[in-house]
Order: C-alpha cells, then structure tokens, then sequence
C-alpha cells in the first residue's frame, strides 16, 4: 500500500459540502483517508473570482497504481459537478489534485507527481505543512514545513471559520 497526499478545493455552492462528499467518496474508492488536514480559505490562485476557496490536504492509502487512482479521481469529480474546460484556472465544485504518490516521481503525459507547481502555491502548502510537517519532497528532498516557510505565493490563506 502506498500513503498518496491529495488536495482538495472548491468554490461553488455548497463548498463544505464538496469537500466532505469527495473525502467520504475517495474513501469508497480511491482508498482508505488515513489523514485529513484543517480547512483553509483561500484567494483564487490563476484567475479572479469573487468566491474564495475551501482547500483540505488529505492522505489515503491505496493501491491503485496512480493512472487508475487519477481515473477513479475525475470519475467522483465529475460525480460532484466538476465542469472541466481548457479555458485555464477557473471556478469548479471540486477540484482534487494528486500531489504526492508516496516517493515516486512519475512524469506521463496525463500525470505528472510531485505535482508541478504545489511548492509555489500557499493554498497546498499551508495544509501540506500541517498534515505532514516532516515529510519530504521527494524531488526537493526538503520537508513540507520548510517549502511552507519558503513559498514565495502572497495570495491569502486563512483557517476556515464558518459563519
């Protein structure tokens, strides 16, 4: 079994909602959550949008081999409403990224892990620090607090608070 770090987001409708529903469907079928971060609000990273984002890092552990587990992931994001475009960054109901597949670096067309650009972005690291603060980058060989402390993102990440 590999442990497999995974990002969530959305910010359309019921945002808590989506987190919870994909947590509760990845565990159905992508593998069993062993770990779920705080979550955090957070500006749009790429585009404007007036609805910021509720973004949670979890690990699971699965034995999916990363191609089926990214299948089995746009099947529940689709599931949940997941508009997808080629217009860029922009607003969905869910959005769930692989960021880590425990050690391996994999470089396919439809997949790339480490995923490129989670160290620039604070939305991944903040919850990636807090869930697995001494767990290495497999291709940085530094640990996700320290990538924390030197992301250079300033978009606004805070704990979510519901009103």
């Amino acid at each position: 079994m590999k442990i497999i770090h995974l990002m969530l987001g959305s910010n359309v409708g019921d945002r808590l909602k989506y987190l919870h529903r994909s947590i509760d469907m990845l565990n159905i079928e992508a593998g069993r959550v062993t770990a779920i971060s705080s979550i955090y609000e957070s500006e749009p990273w790429g585009f404007n949008d007036a609805q910021w984002f509720l973004n949670q890092a979890i690990a699971i552990e699965t034995e999916l081999t990363p191609l089926n587990l990214l299948k089995n992931i746009q099947r529940i994001e689709q599931t949940l409403g997941r508009q997808c475009s080629n217009n860029g960054y922009q607003s969905r109901t869910i959005d769930i990224d692989i960021l880590l597949y425990g050690n391996l670096i994999i470089n396919f067309p439809e997949l790339v892990i480490p995923h490129l650009r989670m160290t620039e972005r604070m939305f991944v690291m903040q919850p990636m620090a807090e869930l697995s603060p001494e767990m290495k980058h497999p291709a940085l060989d530094c640990t996700m607090s320290y990538l924390r402390e030197h992301c250079s993102d300033t978009k606004k990440v805070a704990l979510y608070k519901p009103v």
